[in-house]
């Protein structure tokens, strides 16, 4: 009912464009049923769903090729619950329960609209089953780049100001959504597309936002690739906290900067501050009881942080980021002691793909952090999100 009521708008506003979208946004690669069906016949037999870190999502087998699927606010500040129901190709959605939103898996076209949320399709190997993207600003994925110019990937507009247009002519199976964003969701009820919320921007540890690949993984048919994925992460992230565990000393790190007359931060509940602690560091707010962001005027920041011995930044710089840079910004960061002995940890995000591959790798940022806070346990480290500025 849904696909005719979108073939119906589409031939009365888009058949043009539905011509030239449609048909690209379902080209899939060669081989790729044999591919679907092998691994939907090997997650349906073996499906384990345990959820050990993330708090927005919880699963359940409700039967043979049916999962449900219970999603909320990981920091519990809201209390809505979206409920949606997997179901197999092939298999009766008749039991499914009246308040779930039924979901034929694998889907085939979906929509992303943050970077975490298309990291989960890269890491899993299937951004071939991404038809439509918001902002591609800072992108470095060379196979998205390359969907989106040979036009198998489309541009649905800016949050807040989607082409519905566009989102009707790509057909999708699922938008994934950020809903306690800013983002405008609201008019893209009205394309009877089910909207399923991704919340793995608010979980509250490295851990908990990594595990949301397990429900892309459930929703691509590649959930047996996704939780052997997410254990790999999950040992060699608690092999190296384990490490930072025993550490004798552990440095006082702040983050943040200032903008428009304040400095702005995360709360000691947040994810950053967890990342930090795991890293063998102190957090300079680890006693603020806040989850998401904190504003704080210069004063407090330089008489709680002013003695850090490490100060993350991360920004998008044009040019050379450097403590002459810092200093033309606010003179005042000469007196931060970070400043002083140059211990700026550094992200660029103009050169490395922070948002766009760090969610599935929290494993290698903790080692960045360990490397940099005790560098005696990592000597050999890499660094591949921070380092320390030059």
């Amino acid at each position: 009912m849904r696909f005719m009521k979108l073939k119906f708008a589409i031939e009365i506003v888009l058949s043009v464009v539905m011509v030239t979208l449609c048909g690209c946004g379902n080209g899939r690669k060669e081989g790729d049923a044999n591919r679907v069906a092998a691994s939907n016949s090997v997650d349906t037999n073996k499906r384990e769903l345990d959820v050990k870190y993330a708090r927005g999502f919880s699963l359940k087998n409700l039967s043979p090729g049916i999962t449900l699927v219970d999603i909320s606010d990981p920091e519990k500040q809201d209390g809505t619950v979206y409920k949606f129901a997997l179901v197999d190709e092939g298999v009766s959605s008749t039991e499914v329960p009246e308040d779930y939103t039924t979901v034929k898996v694998p889907i085939e076209r979906a929509i992303c609209m943050t970077s975490l949320q298309l990291s989960n399709f890269a890491k899993l190997g299937e951004l071939d089953r991404i038809s439509g993207i918001t902002s591609t600003r800072h992108l470095f994925n060379q196979e998205m780049n390359e969907r989106l110019k040979n036009g198998k990937t489309h541009k649905i507009g800016i949050e807040g100001n989607f082409d519905n247009e566009v989102i009707l002519a790509i057909n999708p199976d699922i938008i994934l959504i950020s809903p306690f964003k800013r983002g405008g969701y609201d008019a893209l009820k009205n394309v009877d597309v089910p909207l399923l919320p991704h919340l793995g921007y608010k979980e509250l540890t490295p851990l908990g936002q990594a595990e949301w690949i397990k429900l892309v993984g459930l929703l691509t048919g590649q959930s047996s690739k996704a939780w052997e994925i997410f254990s790999g992460i999950e040992d060699r992230y608690n092999d190296l906290k384990s490490m930072a565990d025993n550490v004798t000393e552990r440095p006082k790190v702040v983050s943040g900067q200032m903008q428009g007359g304040h400095w702005y931060a995360v709360g000691g509940r947040s994810f950053l501050a967890q990342l930090f602690n795991d890293a063998g560091a102190s957090y300079f707010l680890k006693d603020n009881n806040e989850s998401g962001g904190v504003t704080l005027d210069y004063e407090k920041v330089y008489s709680d942080a002013g003695d850090s011995d490490y100060w993350r930044i991360v920004n998008s710089f044009d040019g050379n980021y450097s403590y002459e840079a810092l200093k033309n910004e606010d003179n005042r960061y000469t007196d931060f002691k970070a400043w002083k002995n140059h211990g700026v940890i550094y992200c660029n995000m103009r050169e490395v793909p922070f948002y766009e591959t760090m969610p599935v790798e929290p494993e290698v940022v903790l080692a960045d952090l360990i490397a940099i806070f005790h560098p005696e346990l990592l000597p050999e480290h890499k660094p591949r999100y921070y380092q320390l500025m030059k």
